[in-house]
């Protein structure tokens, strides 16, 4: 066993995208990309592009368009950024 803590995933799945000032999705770091790509607004609206950055007015829409039912909500569940001693 390592001197490493094991670090849980961050589900972000139950925050509001407009309660985030800068979101930065990146697709590389989503602990369960391939599982959840087909249910994720990120692949419904672009495909699976390596990171999306959305400023507050596209949050918002996406926000709008997840609330309303068109797109699903954003899926992503970061794997937490590990520190090396």
């Amino acid at each position: 066993m390592t001197g490493t803590p094991e670090l849980s995933p961050v589900d972000v799945s139950h925050i509001s995208v407009s309660d985030i000032e800068n979101l930065v999705v990146d697709c590389d770091r989503c602990v369960v990309r391939g599982i959840s790509c087909h249910d994720c607004v990120v692949s419904v609206l672009l495909g699976a592009p390596p990171a999306v950055v959305w400023d507050a007015d596209e949050r918002r829409a996406v926000d709008a368009l997840a609330e309303a039912g068109m797109v699903p909500r954003l899926r992503l569940v970061e794997e937490p950024i590990r520190r090396t001693a």
